[in-house]
């Protein structure tokens, strides 16, 4: 089966006029014994996040006049079992979102709902366990990774899922514990990564096959064509992964335990994070080789990248922060602590101005979002919601309601 992309359509926004990222405060807060300016946003901007403890995802607003719950919808199908919510992706035109549930017996679903009023609009089943996900730039396909954090330690796959009918129309083999699901801007390419197996894989889209796999391992960096062969696990790590991305590596380890890929607006490279290694491999996508590697914090998770391609984003799971690099020198320009531990995932702004962070946090603490301003570099707010804040995903931004 081929599939075939029409012109990918923008991140809605109900707001036509020339971005501005903020204004100033008229008042100054006074930090010690200085002063400093704070700024507020011109416009409301809502990001959808899933709490995997409560079953729940939040609509939030942040805007001028704070940063808070807009509403919740409970999207568990048996109120006495933990369903998880674990990925979350909002369509290009802003009319839907989806969230995987990744509990199930012994399957997870792909849930979908009106973005207006969290209607359910159907549901689908698909793997063990599955996480991250995307919706196609044409808003017709939604790409789903199935971890199959509770199966056994062999390769799993890709659901891929149309998007109106909620009808799985394709499951790609690839490695053991796929996880980052992102798509390339112009909707022909699918890179996930293993983390059981330090490869990063490309779909080609139209054809739905693996295209080439990438070995991340340091000191082994290499790419090859078509799928990935003689895939095993290292069986001694399985029992860490309850925790996923919270392993630190031991002495002479050299695997990368990669969390996520990332693909640049232009599509010329795709940023790898190492969760283990704490580095961002960079690869080239046409010479298909490693490029290089760029220090990042410890624990690096998930990625982000501003529309304009300028800024790399991180959360670094092991170290309660987030980062913001310079993507085309890799230098480090920010790290910043966020408000709890256990760091996830990264939601950007239409207009690049924010850049909004799901913090699951620890034990009985809530879970929680930061915003971070990427013109300051600096968190600007925090809300809480349910625990174990995960899946995050941007809807739209509009003038603020008078």
């Amino acid at each position: 089966m081929r599939i075939l992309h029409r012109n990918a359509k923008p991140r809605h926004s109900a707001s036509s006029a020339t971005p501005r990222c903020g204004l100033l405060f008229a008042a100054l807060l006074l930090i010690g014994q200085h002063a400093a300016a704070q700024t507020k946003p011109a416009k409301d901007y809502y990001v959808f996040v899933a709490s995997e403890s409560v079953d729940r995802v939040a609509l939030l607003t942040f805007g001028p006049s704070g940063f808070r719950i807009e509403r919740e919808k409970y999207v568990g199908i048996v109120p006495t079992e933990l369903a998880g919510p674990h990925g979350l992706a909002v369509t290009p035109d802003g009319r839907h979102w989806f969230t995987s549930t990744a509990h199930g017996m012994p399957y997870g679903r792909l849930q979908k709902y009106s973005t207006a009023t969290d209607s359910a609009e159907g549901k689908v089943v698909l793997g063990n366990f599955p996480a991250s996900m995307q919706v196609s730039p044409d808003g017709q396909f939604v790409w789903v990774v199935n971890f199959n954090l509770h199966g056994e330690m062999v390769p799993s796959d890709v659901s891929v899922v149309a998007a109106k009918d909620m009808v799985e129309i394709a499951r790609i083999k690839t490695c053991i514990m796929p996880h980052g699901s992102r798509l390339s801007a112009d909707g022909t390419k699918h890179y996930s990564v293993c983390m059981m197996d330090d490869h990063l894989i490309e779909i080609d889209t139209r054809t739905l096959e693996v295209s080439r796999h990438f070995m991340l391992a340091k000191g082994n960096e290499h790419g090859m064509a078509g799928p990935p062969g003689g895939m095993h696990g290292d069986m001694g790590s399985m029992k860490d992964m309850g925790g996923h991305g919270m392993e630190a590596p031991k002495p002479g380890d050299n695997a990368c335990s990669p969390t996520w890929a990332q693909p640049a607006p232009n599509g010329s490279v795709v940023w790898v994070a190492c969760n283990k290694s704490s580095d961002i491999a960079e690869i080239d996508t046409k010479s298909w080789a490693l490029k290089r590697r760029i220090p990042a914090g410890n624990g690096v998770y998930n990625l982000g990248v501003t529309h304009d391609g300028k800024k790399l984003l991180a959360t670094n799971k092991r170290d309660a922060s987030m980062s913001v690099f310079d993507a085309a020198s890799g230098a480090e320009l920010a790290r910043i602590k966020t408000a709890r531990a256990v760091v996830h995932g990264i939601a950007v702004s239409d207009d690049d101005c924010y850049a909004f962070i799901s913090i699951e946090g620890t034990g009985s603490q809530p879970g929680t979002v930061d915003v971070i301003d990427l013109t300051t570099l600096a968190k600007v707010a925090s809300v809480e919601v349910g625990q174990q804040a995960g899946g995050i995903d941007f809807w739209k931004s509009m003038p603020p309601a008078r």
